[in-house]
């Protein structure tokens, strides 16, 4: 590792010290933080899963009305469509989803939305596809 430093006067002796000695903190079993009420909390045991893979099953508080697979993948259509398209037609939605690099099944999902619409938001995408959405509980 070059640790490059423009106009410092430190050499590769004092860059290679200098190294150690952050390694040997970033890896020490203790705390790196100076207030405490800083320090990164684990999750609590009343919290759940996160799929932490892209490939896996969502795992998470599902809205009534809605599969796992449901909010998946309108979840990924949102993070791959972001705010800014709309409102935004067919050819809209499948061209950000190919500039965005987004799988090749969100593409073939928006590959079959009705041609004649106007979409405001990512909700009314994932109706348009027949997809389930939240209900509201009475």
């Amino acid at each position: 590792m070059v640790m490059e430093h423009g106009a410092d006067k430190t050499g590769p002796a004092r860059d290679d010290v200098m190294k150690k000695q952050l390694r040997a903190e970033l890896t020490a079993d203790r705390s790196l933080r100076a207030v405490e009420e800083r320090e990164l909390q684990p999750a609590g045991e009343d919290q759940p899963e996160v799929a932490r893979a892209p490939d896996t099953v969502f795992r998470g508080g599902t809205p009534f009305g809605m599969t796992e697979e449901d909010v998946g993948i309108r979840s990924e259509l949102a993070q791959h469509l972001g705010r800014s398209i709309y409102p935004a037609d067919k050819p809209t939605v499948i061209n950000k989803l190919r500039r965005d690099h987004a799988p090749d099944r969100l593409v073939a999902l928006a590959e079959r939305l009705p041609a004649d619409e106007l979409y405001p938001n990512v909700q009314t995408i994932a109706e348009s596809l027949g997809l389930a959405t939240e209900h509201r509980r009475s």
